[in-house]
């Protein structure tokens, strides 16, 4: 499939939602759920011995959504989990809500530094062998400001900083890295520097621009149940994504 621009992915989604009957929460599940079979996919293949512990900077949006998501799936799967919360836990709404309730009552530890310092984020990432990057989501736009900017800076400095002999720990991004504009692939000012891309349904137009590959990392394309007809319009051109009835 060819790359998306910002609008085709909201055009996906709505898609998929209206004219498809498909509920965005599942949509998340599947999102989140392979986002964490890729992570642990990673991770056991670098230290198979485990234990590994991810740390999941969440964002108030379906990106953070997406990073309860995956927290709840890779505790089943045997990580030792921790979620940062970028807000308060009540700006969370719909199905980003949802399982936000989801990761409080399964009793994961999460911590909401809406109002933290660098030096808390730093604090509070110091150990991780992973962090995911469930800030941003491709309907950003501008830089990052407040409590995502701080977050952003403090990943990006905690893969730097590791004392001699120690390994930083590995970056994986949701769809694509918080602080990155979808279409023009440019950072929009202080912008995640990830590994990995966990990116979802197809590539992102911005992900062929040069550079980009420096704050993307890897960059693998993940399934979340889209219908093959609707991909099959969304591959013959742009015209196709106009919404009908």
């Amino acid at each position: 499939m060819r790359p998306l621009t910002r609008e085709q992915v909201r055009a996906v989604d709505a898609r998929a939602i209206g004219d498809f009957s498909l509920p965005g929460i599942i949509l998340m599940e599947n999102a989140g759920r392979n986002a964490a079979h890729l992570l642990h996919s990673c991770a056991t293949a670098a230290a198979p011995e485990g234990p590994w512990r991810v740390v999941i900077a969440c964002g108030r949006g379906n990106n953070g959504g997406d990073g309860f998501v995956i927290a709840r799936h890779l505790e089943n799967l045997g990580a030792a989990v921790k979620i940062l919360l970028a807000c308060d836990p009540a700006d969370s709404r719909g199905d980003a809500a949802v399982n936000h309730a989801v990761a409080v009552r399964s009793g994961i530890p999460l911590l909401s530094l809406g109002s933290g310092s660098e030096a808390d984020w730093a604090e509070a990432l110091d150990g991780a062998d992973w962090i995911v990057d469930a800030l941003l989501g491709t309907g950003a736009r501008g830089a990052p400001r407040g409590s995502i900017a701080t977050a952003i800076g403090a990943i990006n400095h905690s893969r730097d900083a590791s004392s001699p002999g120690s390994r930083p720990p590995r970056v994986l991004a949701v769809d694509l890295p918080s602080g990155l504009d979808c279409d023009t692939g440019q950072a929009m000012g202080v912008c995640i520097r990830a590994d990995i891309t966990a990116t979802l349904v197809a590539r992102k137009i911005g992900f062929d621009a040069p550079g980009s590959a420096h704050f993307t990392g890897a960059v693998h394309v993940l399934d979340i149940g889209v219908p093959a007809r609707l991909l099959a319009e969304i591959g013959a051109g742009p015209a196709d994504l106009a919404g009908r009835g």
